[in-house]
C-alpha cells in the first residue's frame, strides 16, 4: 500500500501555488459559473462560533446579540413581503388611449332581434410611426408700381422662420427620435439607416451622423450649466467606465473613459469624456468641488484626496464585499462569515429605505444597529489579518477592507451618505449596454457628445421624464431662451411649454 509523499515547499512556492489555484478557480467561474454575486448564508450559520474560531470572544458575544436582534426583525417582514408579491390581476388598459371599434356581427340575419348585451375584448396594438414632410410655403407678392413708395421693395414676402437646426432637412422631431434610438434604445445609426431605407427614405451615413451632431451640439450651454450645479454639491459619488473611440487616420480604436459623477441627494448624474484614466480628468472635474466624495479603491481618487484637504473620501462597501465573495474558493469559512456580517449592514440600510427615513433618522438607526456590527467586523479583520497568508485571496480581501476601513467609517457620521456607490454604477449601465451595440464613438469629439446626451437622458430617467418629449421641447425652445432662464430647461426643473417658459 502506497503512502502519501510529503513535499516541503518554501513560503514563496506555497503562495505561488495558492495564487495559481485561485486563478484557476476564477477562470472556471468566468467560463462556466454564474456572473451574479448573490450570497445566501446557511440558515444555521453560527456567527458566535465562527468568531471564537477566529479569535475575539468579547467581539463574538457583542456581535451575536446584535445579529440576533436584526435577524429576528428581518424575519418578521417575510409575511408582508409575500403578500406584496401576490398577483394583482391583469393590467388595466388606460382609458385615454384611442379606441378603434371593430364590430363582428353573426352570419345570420339579426334585423328582427333585440340586442341584450355584448362581450368586449380589448387588445393593445401598435402603428409604427411614419415620416412626413412639413411643407412651409411663403408666397411672394409684387406691389403695383403706383403703390410702391420710394425706397420700398416691390416684393412682399413673410420673413423666413428661424429653424432650430438651421438649414438641415431634418426636423426636430426626427433628430430627437434618432438621438433617442441610439442612446436610450441602443440602436446603432447604421441600423436606423436600414429602418428608414425600408420606408423608402435613403439617408447617407455622413448625413445621419451630422444630424445627430447638430442636435446634441445645441445642448452645450445647458450641459455647461448642469456641470456647475453638479459640482456645487457637497456630496458626490464617482466612477468611470470605458468607451472605445475610433481615431482618425489610424484605423483602430482608442480606449477612452467616461467619467461619471452622481449627486445622491438631488439624484443627478453627470457624464464627461477623457481619452485616459489618469488623474488629470478627475482633478479637472473636481476643481470646483469641496465635500464628501464616495468612490471605489482606485488609486487616482486617493491621490486626489491627498492633494485636496477639502475633499473627504468615502469608500464603497459593495467593493469590499466583492473581494470576500471572490475569496470564497480560497477560504470559504472566513469569506462566508465576512459576507454574512456585511449582509446585516445591508439589512439595516434596507429597513431605513423601506421606512423612508430622513437623513437624520437614518443616521440614528445606523448608530444604534450598524455601528456595533461595523466595529465588531473591524476587530475581526484586525484579528484575522495575521492568521492568513497575505498573498492569498482571503488575505488580499482582508487587506483591501482594512486599508479602506477608516474611510468607510464616514458613512456612520452622516445620514446622507450611502453605504456604497451603487447609485453611480447604476447610472453607468445604459452606457455599458450602448457600447455593446454601437461598439465605438467616431471621434473624441463624438465621445464627449455621447457623455452630454447620457447626462441629460440619465437625469430624465431619475425624474421620470419621457426623454423624447423633453428633447423635442428643449431643441425647439433653447435657441430663443434667455440666458437667465436657461436653467429652467434642465430636466430637474423642466416643465412642458404650456407650464414653463415661453
Amino acid at each position: 500500500m502506497q503512502t502519501a509523499e510529503t513535499v516541503t515547499l518554501s513560503k514563496a512556492e506555497y503562495e505561488g501555488l495558492i495564487a495559481k489555484s485561485y486563478q484557476l478557480a476564477q477562470l472556471q467561474r468566468l467560463l462556466f459559473g454564474r456572473k451574479s454575486e448573490r450570497f445566501v448564508p446557511a440558515q444555521t450559520i453560527d456567527l458566535q462560533q465562527l468568531m471564537l474560531d477566529f479569535g475575539g470572544e468579547q467581539v463574538a458575544v457583542e456581535l451575536e446579540q446584535t445579529v440576533g436582534q436584526l435577524v429576528a426583525a428581518h424575519e418578521r417582514k417575510h409575511p408582508a413581503e409575500a403578500k406584496k408579491n401576490e398577483h394583482k390581476g391583469r393590467m388595466p388598459i388606460p382609458e385615454h388611449l384611442e379606441r378603434r371599434e371593430e364590430i363582428i356581427e353573426p352570419d345570420e340575419d339579426v334585423s328582427d332581434m333585440t340586442c341584450i348585451g355584448e362581450d368586449v375584448t380589448e387588445i393593445l396594438e401598435l402603428d409604427l410611426g411614419k415620416i412626413w414632410v412639413r411643407r412651409i410655403v411663403r408666397p411672394r407678392y409684387a406691389r403695383r408700381e403706383e403703390n410702391t413708395a420710394e425706397g420700398q421693395s416691390p416684393i412682399v414676402q413673410a420673413p423666413a422662420k428661424a429653424m432650430p437646426l438651421g438649414r438641415s432637412k431634418a426636423g426636430v422631431s426626427l433628430v430627437a427620435n434618432i438621438i433617442l434610438s441610439k442612446y436610450v434604445e441602443h440602436t446603432p445609426l447604421h441600423r436606423l439607416i436600414q429602418r428608414f431605407a425600408r420606408s423608402g427614405l435613403q439617408i447617407p451615413p455622413a448625413t445621419m451622423g451630422q444630424w445627430t451632431k447638430n442636435g446634441i451640439d445645441l445642448l452645450l450651454l445647458l450641459y455647461q450649466l448642469y456641470e456647475k450645479l453638479i459640482f456645487g454639491a457637497s456630496y458626490l459619488q464617482m466612477d468611470e467606465t470605458t468607451l472605445k473611440v475610433l481615431e482618425d487616420g489610424k484605423g483602430k480604436c482608442h480606449l477612452g473613459y467616461l467619467w461619471v459623477a452622481f449627486d445622491p441627494v438631488n439624484k443627478l448624474p453627470f457624464f464627461s469624456y477623457h481619452p485616459g484614466r489618469d488623474h488629470k480628468k478627475p482633478k479637472k472635474l473636481l476643481e470646483r468641488f469641496a465635500g464628501i466624495l464616495q468612490c471605489d479603491g482606485y488609486a487616482v481618487y486617493e491621490t486626489v484626496g491627498k492633494q485636496r484637504p477639502d475633499i473627504r473620501l468615502v469608500n464603497c462597501m459593495a467593493h469590499i464585499r466583492r473581494e470576500f465573495f471572490e475569496a470564497k474558493s480560497n477560504d470559504d469559512k472566513r469569506a462566508t462569515f465576512a459576507l454574512s456580517v456585511i449582509k446585516l449592514l445591508y439589512q439595516v440600510e434596507e429597513n431605513a429605505k423601506n421606512l423612508q427615513l430622513s437623513a437624520d433618522r437614518r443616521l440614528e438607526l445606523r448608530l444604534k444597529e450598524s455601528k456595533p456590527i461595523f466595529d465588531a467586523l473591524g476587530e475581526w479583520l484586525q484579528t484575522n489579518y495575521n492568521l492568513v497568508t497575505p498573498a492569498s485571496p482571503i488575505g488580499k480581501a482582508i487587506a483591501y477592507a482594512l486599508h479602506r476601513w477608516e474611510n468607510m467609517k464616514v458613512f456612520l457620521t452622516d445620514g446622507r451618505i450611502e453605504i456604497d456607490n451603487n447609485l453611480v454604477e447604476n447610472a453607468i449601465r445604459p452606457a455599458a449596454i450602448g457600447r455593446k451595440n454601437y461598439l465605438f464613438a467616431g471621434s473624441h469629439e463624438s465621445a464627449q457628445r455621447t457623455a452630454m446626451i447620457y447626462t441629460f437622458f440619465s437625469a430624465c430617467k431619475q425624474y421620470q421624464i419621457d426623454p423624447e418629449i423633453w428633447l423635442n421641447d428643449v431643441l425647439n425652445r433653447i435657441q430663443d431662451c434667455k440666458i437667465t432662464e436657461l436653467g429652467l430647461l434642465l430636466p430637474q426643473f423642466w416643465k412642458p411649454r404650456e407650464e414653463g417658459i415661453g
